[in-house]
């Protein structure tokens, strides 16, 4: 395996096994919720005039998808939608009380698992913070060169959760 196989298996591996450790905790305080629900919950928490587009822009699926998604979370009394006065067109969400509860509790067990895995981070020097992040960078920009080829227009916001 050349280097570059080593890096993104070992990527693929990493995302698994975080996957894997933060599907088990999370299951224990979400039953009943899947994980792209409470992201576009916190998507809805964390963006004012959240709308279907910006949701499915962010998280790279389609209007379809998040209107689904959306759909549940209205049956599940965690999101409301609204139309602004001026714009009787465009329907955009926001969190109930209990949705924002849930958004609360879905922020908490971040930090616990952002705590758990903390001493790895400890380690690492500013250097390779900044060696690391500029890989990054780099490789998303390719990644995003790629999808426009594809006559595909993203923007910016990216997906790490659904």
């Amino acid at each position: 395996m050349n280097r570059e196989e080593q890096v993104v298996a070992g990527f693929w591996n990493l995302f698994n096994k975080k996957i894997w450790l933060d599907e088990i905790k999370m299951k224990g305080s979400f039953k009943g919720y899947k994980p792209s629900e409470l992201h576009c919950i916190e998507y809805i928490e964390k963006n004012a005039d959240a709308n279907v587009t910006k949701l499915a822009e962010t998280f790279y699926v389609t209007r379809s998808a998040i209107s689904k998604i959306t759909k549940k979370l209205m049956e599940k009394g965690l999101v409301e939608s609204y139309q602004k006065p001026d714009n009787k067109k465009e329907i955009y969400f926001k969190l109930t009380e209990q949705g924002k509860a849930v958004g609360r509790l879905h922020e908490k067990l971040h930090k616990e698992l952002q705590e758990r895995d903390q001493a790895v981070f400890e380690q690492v020097t500013e250097e390779q913070f900044d060696g690391i992040l500029s890989f990054l960078e780099r490789y998303n920009q390719h990644l995003d060169a790629e999808i426009k080829k594809l006559g595909v227009d993203i923007k910016p916001g990216g997906c790490d959760k659904l």
